[in-house]
């Protein structure tokens, strides 16, 4: 699959994967000041940002569209880092083509199933009448109804854009993506055990991961080690600095 992405700097490869309705452009900040020191990739997963949109959306087809990516772009012993539901597309990745990895670095995300938990952002996406919106602002008082916090609306509003007709729609595939919700949140296969490095990065006020989460994961992965900075879900966004450094001491 022909996936979008940025690239910046030069050096050992690392690949960076967003969440759930998200985009590379997640990560740009942090993408620009590593790259003095990683040549950076970040990419648009299927169904969202500029990348294809397709019916299907499970971990296995995450995971062979990176193949095939870094096949096109001739990428080899990635450091691969994915957040959320690009975490899960990671470790999916270490478990189908381990030999295309040096190491994985998953952010805020557990091998374990997620109960669904977005169906009011699904509900508030769906509702918007986009023929009928003259501006930004009028999007965001009408998702205020079903999702109140503003960090969140604005995350989300990232994903509208004017068409060449200079109607607003949205990047994401929403309805692919509310299809296939329940293999989004589903775990991480048991099978196969992966042998290469893997660092797991997580908030220490977020729900996403706890102390049984770590020996669950710890049955897949063999050479695994754990780290928290004092943020919630969206570390890279909460606690920048803290993530960086982590990064350039890999």
């Amino acid at each position: 699959m022909n996936l979008h992405y940025h690239h910046f700097g030069v050096g050992e490869p690392m690949v960076f994967l967003h969440g759930l309705f998200g985009s590379a452009d997640n990560w740009l900040t942090l993408g620009k000041r590593l790259a003095d020191r990683y040549a950076v990739y970040l990419v648009d997963q299927r169904n969202h940002g500029r990348s294809p949109h397709r019916d299907g959306h499970d971990y296995d087809s995450l995971a062979n569209d990176l193949k095939e990516w870094l096949d096109s772009e001739n990428l080899i012993k990635v450091r691969l880092l994915g957040h959320s539901m690009g975490g899960k597309t990671a470790m999916r990745f270490a478990q189908l083509y381990p030999d295309y990895l040096q190491q994985v670095i998953v952010v805020d995300m557990g091998v374990k199933a997620y109960p669904p938990h977005h169906q009011e952002i699904v509900k508030g996406l769906q509702s918007l009448k986009l023929d009928e919106i003259s501006s930004r602002r009028e999007a965001e008082e009408a998702l205020e109804n079903y999702i109140p916090d503003f960090g969140t609306r604005q995350f989300l509003l990232k994903n509208l854009y004017r068409t060449d007709k200079k109607d607003f729609a949205w990047r994401m595939n929403i309805e692919a993506l509310e299809r296939n919700m329940d293999a989004i949140l589903s775990a991480l296969p048991k099978e196969p055990r992966v042998d290469r490095p893997t660092l797991f990065v997580s908030g220490s006020k977020s729900d996403y991961m706890n102390r049984e989460d770590k020996d669950e994961i710890s049955e897949i992965f063999n050479s695994v080690s754990f780290v928290e900075l004092p943020t919630g879900h969206w570390v890279h966004a909460e606690d920048p600095d803290g993530l960086e450094k982590i990064l350039r001491d890999l």
